[in-house]
Formats: C-alpha cells, sequence, structure tokens
C-alpha cells in the first residue's frame, strides 16, 4: 500500500512521465469531432486538466496543456510511436478528483494513451477510487476486472475503498476471492478487512478474520490488534474487547483510544475515564479522539467539574482547534446541565459544521427551549448550512417537548420533501412522542400503523408512555400486547400497564400483570440519581441505606418535608400503587426516592447557594418534581435534574418545562 502511494505522488517519477509525454489533456466530451458550441452544457465550462496549471514546471508542460483540443484529432496518437505507452498528465489530477464523471475523464484520456490494459496505470486509478469510494467503487471495480492478475497491494487498496462504502461487507467477499487466487494477506490487509466487518456489524465475518490473524502471528500486530478491539466493542462484545486489550504486549494511544471509545459508546463511563487516566500514568500523548471519548463520558455521568478540567486540558494541549471537538464540548456541558457554557462555546467558534449546529439545536431542545431551537435552525439555513437527520432529531424533539405540533409536521415532512432525508426510525419515534405527549393518542397509534417500516417496540412503548401520561388504560393495554408482540422482557411495560390499570382501581388486572412479570422473570430496573460533589460521583437508589450518610440524609429529609408541607407540599401517595399500604407508609416511601436523596445530599455537602446538579436513569416521577420546585424556593437553590427525556431546571419555585413533560 505504501509503494503505491508513494509511486503516485513521488516528484521525480512523475515529472519524468510528464516530460515524455505529448498528449493534450482535453477532456472525453472535448475530444468529439462536433465543435463544443453544438452542446450548450460544454460552453464555458473550464476542463478539468487546467487545474494542473499549478504543478506546471517547463514550458513544454505548459504546451501541453495548452494544446487545443483539434490538435488530438488531426493526428491520430497510433502515428507517433513515442506516444504509446505515456502516462497521461492527467494522473496527477487523481488526488483533486470530487466527482465520478471528473475520474472518468481522466479515464478517457488513460484509454487514448492506449493504457487501459496497463496494470500500474489502472491501479493508480483504482487508488484514486478509493479515496473518495461512496461514489466510485462500484467503478473501481470495474476497472479491477480487468486486471488478469491482480496483486496484494491492489486487493487492499480495494479493501480500504469498500470500508468506507456503504455496503463494506463486499470486503469480506473479495477476500475470498483473493484467498481463492492463491495472494495472502499482509498486515496491511486485515485493519481495512476488519474495519469493513466492524462497520457492517459483521461480528462472525470479524471473528473468522480474527483466526486467521492469530493464524499468521498477527494478534500482537500494533495496526490490527486495534482494529480487533474496535470490532468486538462496536459488535456489542465489550468484554472480549477488553480480553484482547489486556492481552496486548505494548499499548498504543491507538489501542487506548479504540477501548475507551468502546466503553463510551458502550455506556460505560467510569471504565472509560480509569483506562484515560492510566494512559496519562503511562506518558502516553492522548490525541483528539481520546478527547471526544473523555468528553462523552462526562456527559454520560452528568460530571460537571471532571467536564471542566477535560475542557481546560483541551485548550492547553491545543485540541480546541478541532471543530469535532468543541461540538463534543457543546454536548458535555448542554448534558452536564449548563447550557449557557454551551452557548459560550458554539459563539466561539471559528467555523461551524452541520454536525455542531445540530448539537447546539439539540442541547435547546433537551433544555425545552424549543422557539430557541427553531431559530438557530433558521439562522443555519440562512448561513448555507444544510442540515442533516441529527438537526431534524433535533428540531422534532424540541417540538415534541414544546407541544409545537403544527411546526412539528411541517418539520417531518420537509426532511423528505426539502431536504432529500430518509426519516429513521428514531424521527417516527419523536413524531409519535410529539403527537402522543399532546394527547393526540389515536392519531399516534395510527402513525405507527401508517409506517413503511415494520414498527419497533421502542415505537409503541414510547405510544404507552403518553397513554400513561393521559391515564388512558384502554390504549394502554391494547398497545402494550403489541409491545409483547415483539418483545416482553422489559420491566418498564409492565409497570406502566400495572400503574395505570392500579389509577383506575382494576386491582384484579395489576395482580394478573405482577404475575406475570414473576412467571416471565422479568425484573424492573431500579431508579438510580447521581450528584458529583467535590469530583466525585455519589449514586443513590431509591430507600438507599448503604451509602456512609445515609442516617444523616434520612433524617435531612425527615426534617425537608415538614418545611416543605408548610409552604403547600402534599406528597401524592396515588403514585404508590400498593393497596395494603398506609397512606403514612406510602409518604415514608416517596421521601427516600433516589431524586430526593441525591438533592438532599447536595444541600448539606455544598455551600449555600451553589447549584444542584442530578442526574436520573428514569423519569423523574411527579412527586419529586414538585417536591423540587419548592426545595429549590425555600433553600433559594437552583436545581438542574436531568432525567432519561429531557433537563429540568428548578429555580424560585419554578420548573423549565412549563409542566409540559
Amino acid at each position: 500500500m505504501k509503494f503505491v502511494t508513494s509511486f503516485i505522488y513521488s516528484p521525480n517519477s512523475t515529472l519524468t512521465l510528464m516530460t515524455t509525454s505529448t498528449l493534450p489533456l482535453t477532456p472525453p466530451l472535448r475530444l468529439e469531432s462536433k465543435p463544443s458550441g453544438s452542446n450548450p452544457r460544454l460552453q464555458g465550462s473550464p476542463p478539468l486538466y487546467l487545474r494542473l496549471l499549478p504543478r506546471c514546471s517547463s514550458l513544454r508542460e505548459l504546451k501541453q496543456i495548452h494544446t487545443p483540443p483539434l490538435h488530438l484529432e488531426s493526428k491520430p496518437s497510433g502515428s507517433n510511436p513515442r506516444l504509446q505507452g505515456s502516462p497521461p498528465l492527467s494522473l496527477l489530477l487523481l488526488p483533486r478528483c470530487s466527482s465520478l464523471r471528473e475520474l472518468k475523464q481522466i479515464h478517457a484520456t488513460v484509454v487514448k494513451a492506449q493504457l487501459q490494459h496497463d496494470a500500474a496505470t489502472l491501479t493508480k486509478l483504482i487508488t484514486g477510487c478509493a479515496r473518495n469510494p461512496f461514489s466510485t467503487m462500484e467503478y473501481a471495480q470495474l476497472l479491477f476486472n480487468e486486471i488478469a492478475q491482480p496483486d496484494l497491494v491492489l486487493f487492499n487498496t480495494m479493501f480500504k475503498g469498500y470500508a468506507r462504502t456503504h455496503r463494506p461487507i463486499r470486503a469480506v467477499s473479495l477476500f475470498g476471492d483473493m484467498l481463492t487466487l492463491g495472494v495472502l494477506p499482509d498486515d496491511y490487509t486485515f485493519p481495512s478487512l476488519l474495519k469493513a466487518c466492524t462497520n457492517a456489524k459483521a461480528l462472525e465475518e470479524g471473528k473468522r478474520v480474527h483466526c486467521l490473524v492469530v493464524k499468521l502471528g498477527l494478534q500482537q500486530n500494533i495496526y490490527i490488534c486495534p482494529t480487533l478491539i474496535n470490532l468486538y466493542a462496536e459488535c456489542g462484545d465489550i468484554n472480549a474487547a477488553r480480553r484482547l486489550f489486556d492481552e496486548m504486549g505494548t499499548r498504543c494511544v491507538v489501542s487506548y483510544n479504540a477501548m475507551i471509545t468502546g466503553y463510551a459508546k458502550s455506556s460505560r463511563p467510569n471504565e472509560a475515564l480509569t483506562l484515560f487516566r492510566e494512559l496519562q500514568a503511562r506518558d502516553l500523548k492522548p490525541t483528539d479522539v481520546t478527547m471526544l471519548s473523555v468528553l462523552s463520558s462526562c456527559a454520560l455521568l452528568g460530571a460537571l467539574e471532571l467536564g471542566k478540567w477535560v475542557h481546560e486540558y483541551i485548550k492547553k494541549h491545543g485540541f480546541d482547534k478541532y471543530v469535532k471537538v468543541n461540538t463534543a464540548l457543546i454536548d458535555m456541558y448542554a448534558k452536564c446541565g449548563c447550557l449557557e457554557d454551551a452557548i459560550c462555546i458554539f459563539e466561539k467558534m471559528g467555523s461551524r459544521d452541520t454536525q455542531a449546529w445540530s448539537a447546539m439545536i439539540v442541547a435547546y431542545a433537551i433544555y425545552g427551549q424549543g422557539n430557541r431551537a427553531i431559530s438557530l435552525f433558521e439562522k443555519m439555513i440562512r448561513e448555507g448550512i444544510r442540515p442533516d437527520n441529527i438537526t431534524f432529531l433535533g428540531l422534532l424533539y424540541a417540538c415534541s417537548h414544546n407541544g409545537l405540533v403544527k411546526e412539528g409536521r411541517r418539520y417531518f415532512c420537509s426532511m423528505r420533501n426539502q431536504y432529500g432525508l430518509a426519516p429513521s426510525v428514531k424521527h417516527y419515534g419523536c413524531m409519535v412522542d410529539l403527537l402522543g405527549r399532546a394527547g393526540l393518542l389515536d392519531e399516534a397509534y395510527e402513525f405507527i400503523e401508517g409506517l413503511p417500516i415494520k414498527p419497533t417496540a421502542i415505537l409503541w412503548r414510547t405510544l404507552l408512555s403518553a397513554c400513561s401520561v393521559h391515564g388512558n388504560a384502554v390504549m394502554g393495554k391494547l398497545v402494550t400486547k403489541r409491545i409483547f408482540e415483539l418483545e416482553d422482557s422489559h420491566g418498564g411495560d409492565y409497570v406502566i400497564l400495572s400503574n395505570m390499570c392500579a389509577v383506575d382501581g382494576q386491582w384484579e388486572d395489576v395482580n394478573d400483570i405482577r404475575k406475570l412479570m414473576r412467571d416471565r422473570g422479568v425484573t424492573k430496573v431500579p431508579g438510580c440519581s447521581s450528584i458529583e460533589v467535590d469530583n466525585v460521583v455519589h449514586e443513590f437508589f431509591a430507600g438507599d441505606g448503604t451509602h456512609p450518610q445515609s442516617v444523616e440524609l434520612h433524617l435531612m429529609l425527615d426534617e425537608l418535608v415538614k418545611q416543605l408541607k408548610l409552604v403547600g407540599y402534599v406528597p401524592k401517595t396515588s403514585l404508590v400503587f400498593h393497596p395494603d399500604m398506609t397512606e403514612e407508609m406510602k409518604e415514608v416511601s416517596l421521601r427516600y426516592h433516589s431524586e430526593k436523596l441525591a438533592i438532599a445530599f447536595g444541600l448539606i455537602n455544598t455551600p449555600p447557594g451553589t447549584t444542584i446538579r442530578v442526574v436520573k436513569n428514569l423519569r423523574v416521577c411527579a412527586d419529586c418534581h414538585s417536591a423540587s420546585k419548592l426545595i429549590s424556593m425555600i433553600f433559594n437553590r437552583e436545581i438542574i435534574l436531568r432525567d432519561l427525556n429531557r433537563f429540568h431546571h428548578f429555580k424560585g419555585g419554578s420548573c423549565s418545562c412549563g409542566e409540559y413533560w
């Protein structure tokens, strides 16, 4: 692979080829006998080879470019034996090709030079295709098929190209053809091949490639091992990835990046951050890729103080020059409850790509600031930035959490009609959520039924949540039945349906649902809330008695509830669905919810006036929501609570959600 690349770019060899070629480099469309004026599309269209002007180093080369098109017509190339077999000057343009049409123009000059069957020239063309494979790999395959005996370098080039396309699995089938021809792989073959398996989520094929790597004794190769780690991590087997990482003799920053990224994507941020500290302890220098995963881990934990330290580290080491790192900073600050800091990062960015705009739109959306998200989108369009699928996810999310049904419908339709973007299941989920939150349950049901894809359990689950909010147990039962047809192991579905039946007094149904859970071995995911104090993240579960300060926290909440009742707090005991429990027992159950424990911990362990930031793994309960509003007023504290769906910013006795959540 390196040899081919060096050959293409070598100035000495290229100049030698240039000085022996006397063919004018007129593009194929200009080599016809018809004058260009007969085709209005060609008039005023500068030929591709004019891009070579900055590369000219002699008068001879300049004359080659200046030669008019008809010069080639007047004398066939066969009349000059010196011209046959001379690589055309246009091959120098391959690195600058930006479309298949331009690549075909260069290929036409190769045909004119009678080199269409020359393996070295075709290899250069195929390498050019591999640089921009999304539109040119089909063409590369046609060129590849013209070579009778492709060598290993050419196969490696094809693997690299296919690994970056929408159909990376083709690299695996081509690898089988290579082995059939008796061409043996080397250490340059496997990174691209494993990347193709990773992108295709083809774990079984990847395992077979892994076996061959072991047979050839390349499992410790510094280029192959990180791609193996990435394969298992991306395909969901993070434990296998870690075993490979631990077995490495010498770990480089690339292997650390693969493992840290794998942990971050697997929602295991603590392990990711532990490895980041280990990387630093080994005096390895992190890269921008490292920082992206570290910031993602901070965002998952809601660890603001750690995130701020990472931000300072980024500035100190110059990583803030990368647009993607700044975009990750926007996401981190937004998810850690600092919207203003996210806005500050966005406004200071020298250049912003689609991802940066989208991150800011999503940030406004999760804070319930739908109008600001829409305004930013309109500004993005005015500045000529083309939106992508993530942009529209943010927009639809913003509309959903602000009751902007009309606007949400309009943006959903514009995705395909105006921007040519196909909605994904996530966009459909946002539309179901939009309609469901607005109480349009029947329309949401019909929307799911009419989708061009098979509805997933998540789509039905979104509607089930809306049924719970609006107390529609009849539709809730119907939706639950559709969910169980697809998946019956999610404990939250049983709990929501059971609670809806309990509200309606259908205790027989409640008992049946709970028995069904036991029979199927389904368990409820426990609510967990975390808070960061002095760079340490503390986790709490409902009724938690394991924390070192548990006794103090329980006493604090006992006194706190008394104060809350004086300003109008009434425990929502109707949320506790156990008929055999007394009202007092239900109050106690609500009092020690994980959100309240985390907030109490913040009140005890932070100075007065400090903002309290809490992260919960599930939707915040209605009782904790009303209590948090009053706590923010009594203690004059801002409380920022991030739950499964959005942020709640409590201040002065009110919440940013406006009770629309």
